[in-house]
């Protein structure tokens, strides 16, 4: 459903599951001032003690996504009149696919894919089935180790988003015994190669608007430290046509390894921010920016993806704020 214009002239915006998510925040904030300077960012987290709180206007200790029902949602989202939201975390994004077309109705837009994109990304398995049959090179997977045709294995929980409890270049042997840690394990064989990340932005009118790859150069606890953009024609097309074949909307993060042959294997797919996309908002990929004008009525077609020349670099560290 394409976006309405607001009759509101503010622009309140709420984040879910803020943690310590401050680039994001800061991020999100300048694409808000952009448009006009009665933004209000508003930030939710079910820890009240989560760092995110102390970067936004408003903070709300928002209840667990399993116990919040779209009525009581609604009701807070229209007492603060709030009419974007951007989730950030991988176990909510099925519930505001699945509320997504509700909470329109009532004004209020949701950054996230329609639920068949969104639940085909936390299910691995079914991930592969959807995008293999399209024709994308998507890793192999299987519930079962015989259908694998490797020597060196990867195991891995099929549900959710994320590398936790993963197994890398175990023996058939051991993926075996190691599948057994698992609740609902699937197997994949092991591709040696560079991994990468792509984030990408789909519009209202199921187009890519732009694409920025990216080399994780240093990565902890899953997130990347050290990032530096790249360009790559073919891998760019890819990326493009895998965000439109497969019907997402809003910002997506592909993980993809590049193989010594120099063949693309799809890892999986995120429908939300990711932890390093804020360098590919630096190198022009304006997710924020874009989503709140587009959800505005804007048409995107008056604000192009602008690729800098040069190749931008992101270093993460601690920063002190003092209050």
């Amino acid at each position: 459903m394409r976006g309405r214009k607001t009759s509101n002239p503010e622009l309140n915006v709420l984040v879910t599951s803020i943690s310590r998510k401050v680039p994001l925040l800061k991020s999100l904030g300048k694409a808000c001032q952009r448009i006009t300077d009665r933004a209000r960012l508003f930030g939710a987290d079910a820890d009240p003690g989560c760092i995110g709180r102390y970067f936004v206007d408003s903070f709300w200790q928002m209840p667990p996504i399993n116990a919040l029902s779209a009525e009581r949602f609604i009701s807070f989202c229209e007492r603060n009149k709030i009419s974007y939201i951007i989730p950030t975390r991988d176990g909510e994004l099925l519930y505001f696919a699945r509320h997504k077309e509700r909470l329109l109705r009532e004004g209020i837009h949701v950054m996230i894919s329609d639920y068949e994109a969104a639940h085909a990304c936390l299910d691995k398995l079914l991930f592969y089935e959807t995008a293999g049959k399209l024709g994308f090179p998507v890793i192999a997977t299987a519930k079962n180790l015989e259908e694998v045709s490797c020597d060196s294995c990867v195991v891995k929980e099929r549900f959710g988003a994320g590398s936790s409890n993963m197994g890398l270049n175990l023996s058939r042997a051991q993926a075996m015994d190691y599948a057994q840690k698992l609740e609902n394990p699937i197997f994949q064989p092991m591709i040696f190669g560079k991994e990468i990340s792509a984030d990408l932005y789909v519009d209202l009118n199921n187009r890519t608007k732009g694409v920025v790859c990216r080399y994780r150069e240093l990565v902890v606890n899953g997130e990347s430290q050290i990032t530096l953009t790249f360009r790559d024609a073919r891998l760019e097309k890819m990326c493009e046509d895998f965000g439109e074949r497969l019907k997402f909307y809003g910002h997506i993060v592909l993980q993809i390894i590049i193989d010594g042959k120099n063949d693309f294997h799809i890892i999986e797919a995120n429908t939300r921010f990711g932890g390093a996309s804020t360098l590919s908002v630096e190198a022009g990929l304006d997710s924020f920016y874009w989503f709140l004008l587009e959800s505005r009525g804007e048409d995107l077609k008056k604000y192009p993806f602008l690729r800098p020349k040069k190749e931008k670099k992101l270093v993460r560290h601690a920063e002190d704020l003092v209050i």
